[in-house]
């Protein structure tokens, strides 16, 4: 093998372990020792810094097998608008939109599976997997940074329906405390409130209207003026009332008992509208998804 331009100045262990992925790094040392590894035809130890152009000749080597990769199933999704620019989806609970962190394929993997003509097609934005409701997809690139400016400009209107615990506070009506989002050890997003003085913290504006109690509980209906990660789960779940199911922020005892006390076992957080310019010609596009049927049943009188 010939060294490119990019590995020069690397030591030899390391291009080796990078070049041979599947082959233990026991394996690859004890041939380096032995001298079985010759850069331009000579003897080299680990430490030796190769240069690009140099050529290395290997005794032979196993690489051990790849377990297939599941294959991503073929799946379309309610459409809620479509034209040569945009796709816009009513997404599912429980789905990822995107695979990753162990989640092999999502919404967008699915999609270009079901559609293997479609030359384009890339996320708007993101959902939680445990939210539900409406997902804009690009069909063209120009569409794609197009409606992600208006994103970045809060030139989109996005309102949530959440189902939290507890009767919200009738004064309550604005949330405006700064977030932070770290990273733990395995990639883990956990976001949390800060002070207005942390220096990481990101000013994050949510709006609240209750529209009705459910028993103890409350549906309200959530308005962003910022779009951070987890922004709604957090505001609420500090504010003292999670979001009835919320997995990473809600209250886990009282999420059980809930489930089951009435079969409800996910997150009541649904993207019910979304409203935005066409890239094409400006004209306001409003989108909105119903609330799933189940949680439609939730609320219902008793």
């Amino acid at each position: 093998m010939t060294v490119d331009s990019e590995s020069a100045g690397q030591r030899l262990d390391n291009f080796l372990i990078r070049v041979l992925k599947g082959v233990p790094k026991t394996h690859v040392y004890r041939v380096i020792r032995s001298g079985e590894v010759r850069v331009n035809k000579g003897r080299a130890s680990a430490d030796t810094r190769v240069a690009a152009g140099d050529d290395i000749r290997l005794p032979p080597v196993r690489v051990a097998e790849k377990p297939a990769a599941p294959a991503v199933p073929a799946r379309e999704f309610p459409v809620l608008f479509e034209d040569e620019h945009l796709l816009a989806i009513d997404k599912p609970s429980g789905v990822a939109v995107h695979g990753g962190s162990g989640v092999s394929s999502g919404v967008i993997e699915q999609l270009r599976r079901a559609r293997p003509e479609a030359r384009f097609l890339e996320l708007v934005h993101r959902l939680d997997k445990e939210t539900s409701g409406v997902l804009l997809l690009a069909k063209k690139r120009s569409a794609l940074t197009a409606v992600q400016d208006q994103f970045r400009a809060r030139d989109t209107a996005k309102i949530y329906a959440a189902f939290v615990f507890g009767a919200w506070p009738a004064k309550l009506k604005l949330i405006d405390q700064p977030l932070h989002k770290t990273l733990d050890a395995a990639g883990e997003r956990h976001v949390r409130v800060v002070s207005p003085t942390h220096e990481h913290g990101r000013r994050s504006i949510t709006i609240i209207r209750s529209v009705r109690r459910v028993g103890e509980n409350c549906l309200l209906e959530v308005s962003l003026k910022t779009g951070r990660t987890h922004q709604i789960r957090v505001h609420l779940a500090h504010a003292g009332h999670p979001i009835v199911g919320d997995p990473k922020y809600g209250d886990f005892a009282r999420n059980k008992a809930f489930a089951r006390e009435t079969g409800f076992g996910r997150m009541f957080l649904h993207a019910a509208e979304l409203a935005f310019d066409h890239p094409a010609d400006g004209s306001r596009i409003t989108l909105r998804s119903p609330l799933p049927a189940d949680c439609a049943t939730l609320l219902r009188p008793k």
